[in-house]
């Protein structure tokens, strides 16, 4: 989450002022279920959510789920701060960042994880057809592009390049949708491309090349991702928030466990076809996050300066740093 978004979300933090902040009141359906908005990309990582709802698993914690679709941690994080949502889903590195800058928000449970399996991964570094960068060390001075700078992506990239024995300080990071990657490589716009599901696939499926599996260099079991509220919530409603972790943990469990159901639920909330659908590398669904992968993104990130102090993971994870 680049700071000059972050600069909104601010903004709103002040507006609202803290006391109030994230303290969205819920409503009661006729049938006695609570109303919830969550917050969500709708992309491969939130399947299990998705599948939860289906399942039943929120409804029977008393939960009726509303999920609206973010474009990622900068309207994700500012709509849980403003009460838009009760919670959301976001990258580690955007809510560091927020916590960072003075932001309340808090982990409530895990989201998406790495497989933690070299060339086997949902997000990885590719270069197109042809390419002279053989691997993440011969990065140096290339041109790259992330979804967003200074953020997860070009974290992990300059991990990959140090890992493997090159100079990161020359990169050059270019911002660059998700979606528009594949083309960029193969018109050979940008030098590589960090991508992740399911644009990794196409972009392999026209003769990109991967080169390094960045999460996976990163941590052998990286939390990328997590559901989140803000502290006022948390504090206002604890009962409220067991209840979604209770639901949301059957379903990442059930999510991890039956791979062919989250391949099949993609097809009711994203605009994949098929055989993309079938082809694609699915990440893993622990219930539960690794705060060890996160303090180490954490450390990565105050190295490279996207954070003024050290990373607060106690405060993101409060009771499990």
């Amino acid at each position: 989450m680049p700071r000059r978004l972050l600069a909104g979300a601010c903004a709103v933090l002040l507006a609202v002022g803290a006391s109030a902040c994230g303290g969205s009141d819920t409503e009661t359906t006729e049938g006695g279920l609570t109303k919830i908005t969550v917050g969500a990309i709708p992309i491969v990582d939130v399947a299990p959510l998705h599948l939860g709802i289906e399942q039943g698993y929120f409804e029977t914690q008393g939960l009726e789920v509303e999920v609206k679709n973010t474009s990622g941690g900068a309207q994700a994080i500012p709509g849980a701060v403003s009460g838009e949502f009760e919670f959301a889903f976001g990258n580690v590195t955007s809510l560091l960042v927020a916590r960072d800058s003075g932001l309340p928000v808090q982990t409530v449970t895990n989201g998406v994880s790495s497989t933690g399996k070299e060339g086997e991964d949902f997000g990885a570094i590719v270069v197109p057809e042809g390419s002279d960068i053989k691997s993440a060390k011969d990065l140096a001075g290339a041109k790259v592009a992330v979804n967003n700078l200074k953020n997860i992506g070009d974290t992990t990239v300059r991990n990959s390049v140090r890992k493997d024995g090159g100079d990161d300080s020359n990169i050059q990071f270019t911002e660059l949708p998700f979606p528009d990657m594949p083309a960029a490589l193969e018109k050979k716009e940008v030098d590589a491309a960090w991508v992740v599901e399911p644009f990794l696939t196409t972009a392999l499926d026209a003769g990109a090349t991967e080169v390094a599996s960045n999460f996976v260099d990163a941590h052998e079991q990286l939390t990328v991702a997590v559901y989140f509220t803000t502290e006022e919530i948390a504090k206002k409603d604890p009962e409220l928030v067991k209840k979604f972790v209770t639901a949301m943990n059957h379903s990442l469990s059930y999510a991890e466990s039956n791979p062919e159901e989250v391949r099949r639920i993609l097809g009711t909330y994203t605009e994949m076809d098929e055989q993309l659908i079938e082809d694609i590398r699915l990440p893993a669904f622990p219930p539960d996050s690794s705060i060890d992968s996160v303090q180490t993104i954490g450390d990565m990130m105050k190295e490279d300066g996207l954070i003024k102090e050290d990373p607060q993971v106690s405060e993101l994870f409060p009771g499990r740093a």
